[in-house]
């Protein structure tokens, strides 16, 4: 059995550390880069920066801010925010980046997530979905929609329909974002990471809703998730990576441990 996955999510604004609730009310809670040396020191898996507003501002993202994160940590370091293009992918690669996220522009246009992995290799393209639930229709008929530039554009997009064929186009793993649950601290939307999981054959990562620990074992067991993503519960510290890992490890998830 592989190893489950600890990711923590920088969402950066501006060059500071936000953080939102449901992708509203967004908050400016630190330093991006003194936040991701804590965490690496503390046995973190893998880490995620998001410039949360290079889509909806329609600029690329911050490269100074993503070089200064990459020289402060030595695991994996996924990106995303505003990617347009394989010149975009490069550029945040020979800035520190490990894997490249894409997001919004591969939804208006899905050739990029081939074009990116046939230059950059399939393991290193990440396809992060934001999803919404809806009413079940024609066009949804799994019940979740895609929703793009930070929540703010319903796309009338079949969340598991985009899945299956971001996976076809070569996207290496998926980051599944639940936006009714994000920053509710409330858990992660189990039946969508668990359908998803099960639909496609590459690593599903879970986002949006982790407030403790128990919450985190529920999407790695129930929700069939290769790795969750926390956010609130350690910016805020209400626990940290190693405790989080312990607990993990302490219910039988099996974790990469420091000690």
């Amino acid at each position: 059995m592989l190893s489950k996955r600890l990711i923590a999510c920088l969402d950066v604004r501006d060059g500071k550390l936000a953080k939102s609730i449901r992708f509203v009310d967004t908050r400016d809670i630190g330093d991006p880069v003194e936040k991701a040396r804590e965490y690496y020191l503390d046995g973190l898996d893998e880490l995620v920066f998001y410039d949360i507003t290079a889509s909806s501002d329609k600029r690329n993202i911050m490269l100074d801010v993503v070089e200064a994160v990459a020289e402060q940590v030595f695991i994996p370091l996924s990106v995303g925010g505003g990617i347009r293009s394989v010149a975009d992918a490069t550029d945040l690669r020979l800035a520190g980046a490990e894997k490249i996220n894409v997001n919004s522009a591969a939804v208006q246009r899905p050739a990029l997530i081939s074009e990116c992995a046939e230059a950059i290799g399939s393991q290193n393209i990440v396809l992060s979905m934001d999803i919404r639930a809806v009413d079940v229709s024609e066009t949804c008929q799994s019940g979740y929609q895609i929703v793009i530039n930070g929540g703010r554009t319903p796309m009338g997009l079949d969340a598991l329909a985009w899945a299956l064929q971001g996976e076809r186009l070569g996207a290496g793993e998926l980051v599944i974002n639940s936006i009714d649950a994000d920053g509710t601290q409330k858990g992660y939307e189990l039946k969508l990471t668990a359908m998803l999981a099960e639909a496609v054959r590459i690593p599903v990562i879970a986002s949006g809703g982790a407030g403790t620990p128990d919450h985190l074992v529920d999407v790695l067991t129930q929700g069939k998730a290769d790795a969750a993503l926390v956010a609130s519960m350690v910016h805020y510290g209400a626990y940290t990576i190693s405790e989080l890992k312990q607990h993990l490890h302490a219910h039988g998830v099996k974790m990469r441990m420091s000690w």
